[in-house]
């Protein structure tokens, strides 16, 4: 009697081939970046460092929105304004026609990679606060507040867009791609 060999299942590459890539990618931005703001937040001083964040907690916000947007549009919409030849249409299909990839670059890699940058300003507010106060107890509630504020500023944010880019899905993303094919002065096909 022949024994039978369990299977094994593999790892298909293909399939987790992006997110690899956006292990890495996500793993060398965010050291590059954790590391330029450690230092560079450290002399921006008190005010520097909270616009800093503010911008930090503001280009998340946008990723995110641009992240679920992307996942939440129609390709039929897309192909439609192709054909008229709508600005911006074809770098929006591309973008919907990679819709987890896009997803997953802004809402994760952005977002996560601004939620360090705008921690690490915190740190840096709390740093140069501790000089001025000098008891340990204040300093510590000083330290939660602030970082308490950084995580509900952005959730907030974060949750107001959800709705949004979900109901205007197709309209930003057809404005990211006008946007995209302007910076990139990409010409499509008249």
């Amino acid at each position: 009697m022949k024994q039978e060999k369990p299977q094994v299942k593999t790892i298909n590459a293909k399939r987790y081939g992006w997110a690899i890539k956006m292990f890495i990618l996500s793993l060398c931005l965010s050291s590059l970046f954790s590391l330029a703001s450690q230092s560079l937040m450290a002399s921006l001083g008190l005010v520097m460092s909270i616009i800093t964040i503010c911008i930090f907690i503001f280009i998340s916000i946008v990723f995110d929105m641009i992240g679920i947007a992307v996942t939440a549009c129609q390709i039929d919409f897309f192909e439609k304004e192709k054909q008229k030849n709508t600005k911006g249409s074809f770098i929006g299909l591309q973008l919907v026609k990679n819709s987890e990839k896009v997803c997953s670059f802004c809402a994760d890699v952005v977002g996560d990679i601004c939620g360090i940058l705008s921690g690490a300003g915190g740190a840096c507010i709390i740093m140069s606060l501790t000089g001025i106060i000098e008891n340990p107890s204040l300093t510590i509630l000083i330290s939660t507040l602030i970082s308490a504020l950084i995580a509900g500023i952005t959730i907030f944010g974060k949750a107001c867009m959800k709705e949004f880019a979900i109901k205007n899905a197709n309209r930003i993303i057809l404005r990211i791609g006008k946007i995209t094919e302007k910076i990139f002065l990409i010409k499509t096909k008249k």
